[in-house]
């Protein structure tokens, strides 16, 4: 049984990728634990590691937002305040790469027709020679880097990781050699912040990798999902990981919801995963192998450090709420980080025997206090509505996701 510290433990945190969907989950997850555990400062944390969206959680704790304040910028969508971030940003097409690649059409079709004319060469062979012209990315990321950088340069914040008063490190993949790359290491700490989530966030296919130092990088999570070992090999004590992407079991017919928006909890008929069409099994087996090797990687981490805490947050297989979203919607948003915080807040009331005695070794507490309070929330809880009031509800909901697309494009013409 390992004993309490004497000394000041280090902490680290690990956050994974996935998507606008894994960062309103970390955000709300995040919440949770700030709320719950006392004697645990998540803006002074020894090391921080990102991977993806993860890096874009990781960053902005490193430069000193809390977690409510990640809350109030990303989820709550304040475009008044100075810390407002829209996911709708990274929806914007990637007309550069598209018309960068559209230019060597005419030169590719050219040579391939006079081939095919000449016989020189097959329908096959054809297509693949005209493979160059095609993007290597629908939508554009570059406002992570723009607006990220506008975000990290206000008082008291820095885009630089050679200023920062704690350690961060945001992997990417170099994609000419596969490797792992960990922007904030030396070498490779003169790289800003929000180029390194830029390039850790370049998911492959979504968006077209990204240039830095006349290399190109793409999503960290290509090698590996977490990269915790980047902290454990320093030295860390306690390492808290979040990982927002799970597979969904679907064969729990129904599942009873914690919490949505201060509706009671109800059930639910989950359909089969193949009804959902090709995203649904894309996304379902690309949540599988992700998360099958991360916990290969976590049953490595508990063999290799043994001196270590290491602890682990995530989803619950069996529930819906993170798997049937669309997290570009702004009501959605809301209740699905609200579903974190409350998933959180109970994952941690199940676990709290084992776990009040591994946090209380680095000085952590529970509250037990927080986690048994049934009227606490992340975001206001709304009345259950009349009908009358749904269909408002509803018709609110619509117009406010449209206010913010036109926001947006406002925002983009100017």
């Amino acid at each position: 049984m390992k004993a309490a510290r004497q000394t000041k433990p280090r902490i680290a945190m690990a956050l994974a990728g996935g998507g606008p969907l894994g960062a309103i989950y970390e955000v709300g997850a995040l919440c949770a634990l700030h709320d719950s555990l006392a004697g645990l400062d998540f803006n002074h944390l020894d090391h921080y590691v990102g991977v993806s969206a993860g890096g874009f959680i990781a960053a902005a704790l490193a430069n000193g937002l809390t977690p409510h304040q990640l809350c109030a910028s990303f989820i709550e969508g304040d475009a008044d305040s100075n810390d407002f971030f829209d996911p709708a940003w990274l929806m914007q097409p990637a007309y550069d790469e598209w018309a960068r690649r559209g230019i060597m059409l005419p030169g590719l079709l050219a040579s391939v027709g006079w081939d095919m004319l000449t016989r020189r060469t097959t329908a096959i062979r054809a297509l693949e020679r005209l493979a160059p012209a095609l993007p290597t990315g629908v939508f554009s990321n570059s406002q992570v880097d723009t607006q990220l950088s506008r975000l990290f340069s206000q008082d008291g914040r820095t885009n630089d990781f050679r200023k920062l008063a704690c350690k961060l490190t945001l992997v990417a993949t170099h994609l000419d050699s596969a490797e792992a790359v960990a922007f904030g290491s030396k070498g490779w700490d003169h790289i800003s912040i929000s180029k390194a989530v830029q390039a850790s966030s370049a998911l492959p296919g979504l968006f077209p990798p990204v240039a830095i130092d006349d290399q190109y990088f793409v999503d960290g999570a290509m090698k590996k999902t977490m990269h915790a070992s980047v902290a454990l090999d320093e030295g860390a004590d306690l390492l808290i990981c979040l990982n927002p992407l799970v597979p969904f079991d679907a064969t729990a017919p129904q599942y009873k919801r914690i919490m949505q928006a201060g509706i009671p909890a109800e059930k639910r008929n989950i359909p089969r995963i193949v009804d959902g069409g090709l995203p649904a099994v894309l996304s379902q087996t690309f949540r599988s192998m992700i998360h099958s090797r991360m916990e290969l990687g976590m049953k490595h981490y508990a063999h290799a450090y043994p001196d270590t805490d290491i602890v682990l947050i995530e989803p619950d297989h069996r529930d819906p709420e993170l798997y049937l979203a669309n997290t570009f919607s702004y009501a959605q948003r809301r209740q699905l980080a609200e579903h974190a915080y409350q998933q959180t807040r109970q994952l941690l009331r199940s676990r709290k025997t084992g776990l009040s005695a591994q946090l209380h070794r680095h000085g952590i507490q529970l509250r037990h206090d927080v986690l048994d309070d049934p009227k606490r929330h992340l975001c206001a809880p709304r009345k259950s509505p009349s009908r009358l009031g749904q269909a408002l509800g509803t018709l609110q909901d619509v117009m406010e996701d449209l206010s913010h697309v036109v926001r947006h494009e406002t925002l983009l013409r100017h």
